[in-house]
């Protein structure tokens, strides 16, 4: 059984990270889903590296699963002739060019409408489509930094510090996903496609969350606080014997069994601790208490002591570490997937599982236009020697 999601068709005119994370995961529920790229140069992470893959980029084979390549030269009008006709074809089209640019090539949210009533018409920008910075290019870094989520991130006494992945693209693909869902939903009951968009901008200052609901609230600009929580005491990494443990102590139940554990009783009595409130006020006198402790015994006891005790915490793992965890083993959340030129390719897996149709990685992620030729021939009826002439012409 296929996922979902299957018999649909998603036109892909996405590249680098946010597009192509909604378009896996599309993929991942059974979509077929058409990347179209630029022939001979690809999407631009295909030369993201090193690392690479016997020649294949390891960020490009990341995100890139569930999907068939065609490459169509959009600056030929057979080209575009040919993205209009599989626009006609497609339940979704997703694009993250900066705005104006398929207006510019023939292909606005009005013509493609005209073209497919039904398309649901997908919409990645850096800074929106219109507005003060519409026109602005940008990228996941930039995006952290202008949304504000570098000035809270790193060491108080450090420098603004960008998340150790690209996470703004990454949300931002999630909920261009989540958009997409629901207008197929929608389109379920009118019979009509929309225009959905999402900006990296909107998610990066949605990441915000509680801090910007504190800056609101307070009117304070909030500061770096490292590992530790604003908001929450103890919340944050120590320092061990042998390594690092970290320590979510979220309420004051919590706090109670935590001092129980320590051999602390006290401490759940003392009104400077008692609650969440008092210890984030106090934090600076508790904390070096903590770290005292935790500095006595190597992270497997503490860990043992605190699990035992049903206690929220965990280490500090290397992502090598946890790729090779029994967890995310059972979770199948690393797979070995064959790829027609490289073999065996180790892959991560997908993410979530439904019990009617479990998600499964059907195809590896391409090689450049590896399925021009059988794209072109299913979906639009060109007969071989027509593809083989617009590949002479340097249209494919």
């Amino acid at each position: 059984m296929g996922g979902p999601l299957e018999g649909l068709r998603v036109l892909d005119l996405s590249r680098v990270l946010a597009g192509p994370i909604c378009s896996m995961l599309l993929g991942d529920l059974g979509a077929d889903v058409l990347k179209v790229e630029q022939p001979g140069v690809g999407d631009e992470t295909r030369s993201w590296g090193p690392p690479f893959y016997k020649g294949e980029s390891a960020y490009f084979l990341a995100i890139n699963r569930n999907k068939r390549s065609l490459t169509l030269n959009l600056k030929d009008s057979r080209g575009l002739a040919l993205l209009t006709r599989l626009v006609q074809t497609s339940d979704i089209l997703i694009q993250n060019f900066r705005p104006g640019t398929l207006a510019r090539l023939g292909l606005p949210y009005a013509e493609a409408a005209r073209l497919n009533g039904r398309l649901i018409y997908a919409s990645l920008t850096a800074y929106g489509s219109s507005g003060p910075g519409a026109a602005k290019p940008g990228y996941d870094f930039i995006a952290q930094g202008v949304g504000g989520l570098m000035s809270i991130t790193g060491w108080p006494d450090g420098p603004p510090t960008k998340v150790g992945v690209a996470v703004v693209d990454v949300v931002a693909g999630l909920l261009l996903t989540g958009l997409i869902l629901a207008a197929l939903h929608r389109r379920e009951r009118t019979g009509r496609g929309e225009d959905v968009e999402t900006s990296l901008l909107q998610a990066a200052v949605a990441l915000l969350i509680n801090v910007a609901s504190n800056t609101l609230v307070s009117r304070e600009v909030p500061g770096r606080w490292g590992n530790a929580h604003p908001n929450i005491v103890p919340y944050q990494t120590f320092a061990t014997a042998d390594g690092h443990l970290n320590v979510a102590i979220a309420n004051d139940h919590l706090w109670r069994t935590f001092c129980q554990t320590l051999g602390e009783p006290a401490w759940a009595e003392d009104p400077e601790y008692a609650t969440n409130a008092a210890r984030t006020r106090n934090r600076e006198r508790l904390v070096p208490l903590l770290a005292a402790r935790f500095a006595a015994l190597p992270t497997a006891a503490w860990l043992a002591r605190l699990e035992a005790a049903g206690l929220p915490c965990g280490p500090v793992n290397t992502v090598a570490q946890i790729l090779a965890d029994p967890a995310i083993r059972h979770l199948k959340m690393v797979q070995e997937v064959e790829h027609p030129t490289l073999g065996p390719v180790p892959l991560l897996g997908v993410p979530f599982t439904l019990g009617g149709s479990p998600p499964a990685i059907r195809r590896p992620p391409p090689r450049l236009g590896e399925h021009t030729d059988e794209i072109l021939e299913e979906v639009l009826g060109l007969p071989p020697e027509e593809v083989e002439a617009l590949r002479r012409e340097a249209v494919l």
